[in-house]
C-alpha cells in the first residue's frame, strides 16, 4: 500500500542532494510504497519507490532507512538525486548523516550543469563543503554502450569538488583522447560548469607563420573582482619572437573601458621593442551626453598585420562627447590619425581633425513644415611647414557652417505627393599656408550656396493574391547657382557617390567644400513587390538632367555631364536565408562606371557571402587603374560534426589572388577544434607575403560556455 508522510522532519533535507549549498529549511515530504517507524529504536524504514523532496530537490532509491539515534542514513540503489542547478547524483548504495554534510557513496556518477559527469568507484562528502571523487574518470562526452570509449577524458587518482569556490581538483591527471594518453600532470584545477567568470588558462592556440615560425599562445585570464578583468598571453616563436599579449576591461557604474595591447621582441625588423596599444571607452557624463575615447598608436607600421591584431592601414585615437535628443543633436569630436601606407607622409596629411556641431529641428508656426538649424566647426592640421618641396602641401584649415533648411509634404485625395524644400549654407573658411596654383592661392574666403526644390511623387499600391505591388515615381526640380566659385581648395569632397540613398539629395558631394552647384531634374522610380511566400523584390532607376554641365564631377562617379549616367539598384530577399544587392551606374551604351554586388546566403547546410566591385580609374580620386575585386566566404556542413570553410579576394585587373584561405572544423557536445591555412599574396616595404596556420582546441563542461547545441550532440545507436 503506497503511503506518505508530510511535514517530516528529516534532517536529510538540510542540503541538496547534489552537494549543493545549504537550503535554509528542514521540511521535506517523504513518499514510498511502506513506510514503518519503530518508536522505540528511532528508526525509520522506507521501501518500494521512495522519493524524497525538498525545496527543489527530489531523491529517488530503493529504500531509505534513518537512524535517529546515531543520526544517519543507509540508501540503496539504484539512487537519483536531481536538484534544480541541474546536478544529478547517481550512485548504487550510500551511507550518510542525517544532514546529508558528510558520507560515503559507491559507484557514484555525478552530472554538473548537464555537461560535465565524474565517475568514481567511492564518493566522500565533508564538511558540507568538499566532495571527494577516488579512481575518477571525468568528461563531457556522450558514452554509448557500442562505444564506450568517448573522444576525451580525464582520469584521476582523487578528484575534489570545492562547493563553495565551485573549483575542482585533479590529482596525477591524465587526458586521454580516444582512450590514447596525450598529457599528464600532477595537479590540475578547473572552474566547474556553473562558473561564468574564474582566473585560469584558456584555451591555447598554435599558429605558424612564415615569418615568426610556429607558436604557442597560451592565454591566463585573471578576475578582478566582479567588474574589471585581465587577460595576459605570453607567445614564443621557433624562431625566437617573444610576445606579451594584454587585455583588461573593466565596468563602472557610469561606463566601461577595454585596453587591447602586445609588446614583441622579435629579429625582423632594426626596432629593439614592437608594441600597439587599442583602447576604448564609452562614458555617461550627465545631463544626457555619452562621452567616448578611442586610442590607437603602433610602434611600426607592419606589426599590426604580421601579428594578425589588425589589418587596418590608417588609424585613428579620438575623443568625443554627443547628446542625440528627438529635436536636437549636440556632438563635438576631436580625431588623431596616422597612416600606416607606404605612399603616405604623416606630415603632409590632415593628422589633427576636430568637429563640433549642433542640430535643431522645429516646426515654423507661420508656415509649417519642418526645419532644421544648423551651426557647425571644422579643422585640420598638418604637421608640414610650406617651404619649396611642400607649396599647398602644409595647408591648415578652420571652417565655420551654418545652414538652414525648411520641407513640407502635401498629400492630395488621389495618393499623389507634392513638397517643398529650400535651404542655404554658409561656409567660412579661416586658411594658414594656403595652396598655390600657377593662377591663384586658395585663401580665406565665404561660401553662400542656396537651393531650392520643388517635388512630385505618386505611390501607387496594388494588392494581390499572390503579392502586394508599389510603383512610385518621382520628379524633383532642383534650382541652384548655376556656377562654381572655384574659390575653395576642395579636400573633403573628392569621393563623390551616386546611389539610391543621395539621388534626391540637393548635393551628392559628401563633405562642405564643394557642395553640388546647377539647375536640375532628379528622375527616378522605385518598384517594390512583395510576395506572400515571403519573397521581395525592390528596384530603383534613376538618372539627373542639367541645364548645364558645370565639370564638377569625374566620369567615374556617373555624375558628369548634363545628363547623368543610369544608377540602376536591385534587391532580392526572400525570406531570412537570402539576400542579393546589386547597384550599377552605366551610360546609354552600356558602359559600365561602376558595378557593386553583394550576396548573402544561408541555410542549415552552408553559408555563402560575396562581393563584387568594378570601379573605373579616377586620377582625381587617386585611383590610376581601373579596379575589379571579388571577395568571397563560404562555409559547408559536410556532416553532423565536419564543417568546411573557405575565403578568397582576387583581383581581376592584375589576375592574381589577393588574399586566400582554407578551414576545418569539427565539433560534438564535448569538444571544438578548428585549423585554418590562410595566405596573404600581397607585399610592401613594412610586410612580406606569408601563410598563417592556426589551431585551437576546446574542450566542453569547464565553465558557463558550452559548445555547439543539439545539432552538433552525437546520437547513440540502438
Amino acid at each position: 500500500m503506497r503511503a506518505a508522510l508530510f511535514g517530516l522532519l528529516l534532517a536529510a533535507s538540510a542540503a541538496a542532494p547534489s552537494f549543493g549549498q545549504q537550503q535554509a529549511t528542514d521540511t521535506a515530504s517523504l513518499v514510498a510504497d511502506n513506510v514503518v517507524f519503530a518508536n522505540g529504536t528511532q528508526e525509520l524504514r522506507a521501501s518500494g519507490n521512495v522519493e524524497v523532496l525538498q525545496d527543489g530537490v527530489r531523491l529517488r532509491a530503493q529504500s531509505i532507512t534513518y537512524n535517529g539515534t546515531t543520526d544517519t542514513l543507509v540508501v540503496t540503489g539504484p539512487i537519483y538525486i536531481i536538484d534544480d542547478s541541474d546536478t544529478l547524483v547517481a550512485a548504487e548504495f550510500a551511507e550518510l548523516s542525517g544532514d546529508l554534510q558528510s558520507g560515503v557513496l559507491k559507484s557514484a556518477r555525478v552530472v554538473y550543469a548537464r555537461q560535465l559527469q565524474l565517475a568514481a568507484a567511492e564518493v566522500r562528502r565533508t564538511e558540507g563543503r568538499y566532495t571527494q571523487f577516488y579512481k575518477t574518470v571525468a568528461s563531457s562526452c556522450y558514452i554509448c554502450e557500442s562505444n564506450p570509449t568517448p573522444l576525451w577524458e580525464i582520469r584521476s587518482k582523487r578528484v575534489v569538488h570545492d562547493a563553495k569556490e565551485r573549483q575542482i581538483y585533479f590529482d596525477e591527471a591524465s587526458l586521454r583522447v580516444l582512450g590514447v594518453p596525450v598529457f599528464y600532470t600532477p595537479y590540475l584545477r578547473l572552474p566547474d560548469p556553473t562558473v561564468k567568470r574564474a582566473s585560469g588558462f584558456l584555451v591555447p592556440e598554435v599558429r605558424s607563420n612564415g615569418d615568426l615560425g610556429v607558436g604557442v599562445r597560451t592565454p591566463y585570464f585573471f578576475t578582478l573582482g566582479d567588474h574589471a578583468d585581465l587577460t595576459l598571453t605570453p607567445w614564443l616563436t621557433s624562431k625566437g619572437a617573444k610576445t606579451l599579449e594584454a587585455r583588461y576591461r573593466q565596468k563602472f557604474s557610469r561606463g566601461e573601458i577595454e585596453l587591447n595591447g602586445a609588446v614583441t621582441d622579435d629579429n625582423l625588423t632594426n626596432i629593439n621593442t614592437r608594441s600597439y596599444l587599442f583602447a576604448d571607452g564609452t562614458f555617461a557624463v550627465g545631463r544626457g551626453f555619452t562621452g567616448k575615447f578611442d586610442v590607437e598608436v603602433v610602434s611600426d607600421p607592419g606589426y599590426l598585420l604580421l601579428y594578425g591584431y589588425s589589418d587596418k592601414d590608417i588609424l585613428d585615437s579620438a575623443i568625443s562627447v554627443d547628446r542625440a535628443q528627438r529635436d536636437e543633436y549636440i556632438g563635438a569630436e576631436l580625431i588623431h590619425y596616422k597612416s600606416l601606407r607606404d605612399q603616405d607622409d604623416n606630415r603632409t596629411l590632415p593628422t589633427i581633425v576636430g568637429d563640433a556641431t549642433y542640430i535643431r529641428r522645429f516646426t515654423p508656426s507661420m508656415i509649417g513644415g519642418i526645419a532644421t538649424l544648423t551651426a557647425q566647426a571644422h579643422g585640420h592640421y598638418r604637421r608640414a611647414d610650406n617651404d619649396a618641396t611642400n607649396t599647398g602641401l602644409a595647408r591648415d584649415v578652420v571652417r565655420l557652417t551654418t545652414s538652414a533648411e525648411w520641407r513640407r509634404d502635401w498629400v492630395w485625395k488621389n495618393g499623389m505627393m507634392f513638397a517643398a524644400e529650400g535651404a542655404v549654407f554658409v561656409d567660412g573658411y579661416k586658411i594658414r599656408q594656403p595652396s598655390v596654383t600657377p593662377t591663384r592661392t586658395f585663401d580665406d574666403t565665404v561660401e553662400v550656396t542656396p537651393y531650392a526644390m520643388l517635388e512630385w511623387r505618386w505611390p501607387m499600391l496594388r494588392q494581390g493574391v499572390l503579392a502586394n505591388h508599389l510603383l512610385e515615381p518621382v520628379v524633383q526640380l532642383v534650382m541652384a547657382k548655376n556656377s562654381v566659385s572655384g574659390e575653395v581648395d576642395n579636400e573633403d569632397s573628392l569621393l563623390a557617390e551616386f546611389d539610391e540613398a543621395n539621388i534626391f539629395e540637393f548635393s551628392r558631394a559628401p563633405g562642405a567644400d564643394a557642395r553640388e552647384q546647377g539647375n536640375r531634374i532628379n528622375l527616378g522610380v522605385t518598384y517594390t513587390r512583395e510576395s506572400h511566400s515571403d519573397w521581395k523584390l525592390g528596384l530603383t532607376v534613376g538618372r539627373i538632367l542639367r541645364r548645364d554641365d558645370l565639370g564638377q564631377f569625374s566620369a567615374s562617379t556617373g555624375l558628369s555631364g548634363s545628363k547623368s549616367d543610369w544608377l540602376v539598384a536591385a534587391q532580392l530577399k526572400v525570406g531570412d536565408n537570402f539576400d542579393l544587392i546589386n547597384r550599377a551606374v552605366f551610360d546609354d551604351q552600356f558602359s559600365f562606371a561602376r558595378n557593386e554586388m553583394r550576396m548573402g546566403w544561408t541555410t542549415d547546410t552552408f553559408q555563402l557571402a560575396s562581393t563584387f566591385a568594378w570601379l573605373e580609374a579616377d586620377p582625381t580620386e587617386d585611383r590610376l587603374t581601373d579596379t575589379s575585386e571579388l571577395a568571397f566566404e563560404g562555409a559547408y556542413r559536410v556532416s553532423r560534426h565536419w564543417t568546411l570553410s573557405s575565403e578568397l579576394r582576387y583581383d581581376f585587373v592584375n589576375d592574381r589572388t589577393t588574399e586566400a584561405g582554407l578551414g576545418v572544423s569539427y565539433q560534438n557536445e564535448c569538444a571544438k577544434m578548428d585549423l585554418s591555412v590562410s595566405r596573404r599574396f600581397t607585399t610592401s616595404t613594412s610586410v612580406s607575403a606569408t601563410t598563417d596556420i592556426n589551431l585551437s582546441v576546446q574542450l566542453a563542461g569547464f565553465g558557463a560556455r558550452g559548445i555547439g547545441g543539439a545539432s552538433f550532440a552525437r546520437q547513440c545507436n540502438g
